[in-house]
């Protein structure tokens, strides 16, 4: 494996890059609110089936879908990208932290992403910059994961060693969805978390919250 792809991976999708990962919970602050979480063992099977059947799987498959794109079809990926968002806050999570993360990979690496989003935006930018196509999904997936913990650990709130004990449970999870998403088309975009797709929804009008999404 290729140290410097590794190390790139690494910052790109380090909580230090400025895509602004923090300020998005994915809907958990809603679920939160409402007493749907209250420790470890009620987020644990929300992110299983978000990893599994949620936007966890979706977005490695269009990670992958813009990776293998020529040119011409990248705009219609990210098209229906976006027409895949189930609310108007995951379309403002995916469309915000891709254009950052875009604006930031085009100045420091010289690539031409434009706006895309995150997904899009990342498996573009591997493809151009050479980097290993399922380093990259699986590095995706687990920073993704990582970010929803840290939010329930400040919601719940939860403690650190609790998160990063969920965060390696899970590390299994993540490379079995990073490894069966290989290959994907775009007919295998699919999701069937209605739960959290609806909870996405209710933030959006939530009175009081601390996240984005």
């Amino acid at each position: 494996m290729n140290t410097d792809a590794v190390l790139t991976l690494t910052q790109w999708l380090s909580p230090g890059f400025p895509v602004g990962a923090f300020a998005y919970s994915h809907g958990l602050e809603r679920v939160i609110d409402a007493g749907g979480i209250t420790s470890v063992a009620t987020l644990e099977p929300w992110l299983r089936d978000i990893i599994r059947h949620g936007c966890g799987r979706s977005d490695l498959v269009l990670l992958r879908v813009a990776y293998d794109a020529g040119d011409e079809e990248v705009a219609r990926i990210d098209a229906q990208a976006q027409a895949f968002s189930a609310s108007s806050g995951r379309l403002t999570e995916t469309c915000d932290q891709g254009a950052a993360f875009s604006r930031t990979v085009d100045a420091v690496w010289d690539t031409r992403l434009g706006t895309l989003t995150y997904p899009v935006a990342l498996g573009r930018a591997a493809k151009l910059r050479g980097l290993p196509q399922d380093l990259t999904a699986a590095m995706y997936l687990h920073a993704f994961t990582a970010n929803l913990i840290s939010a329930a650990v400040r919601l719940v709130p939860l403690g650190q060693t609790e998160g990063q004990d969920l965060l390696a449970r899970l590390a299994p999870l993540i490379t079995s969805i990073a490894d069966a998403t290989a290959e994907s088309t775009p007919d295998d975009l699919t999701s069937a978390c209605f739960a959290a797709d609806i909870a996405s929804m209710q933030h959006e009008t939530q009175y009081s919250k601390v996240f984005r999404t």
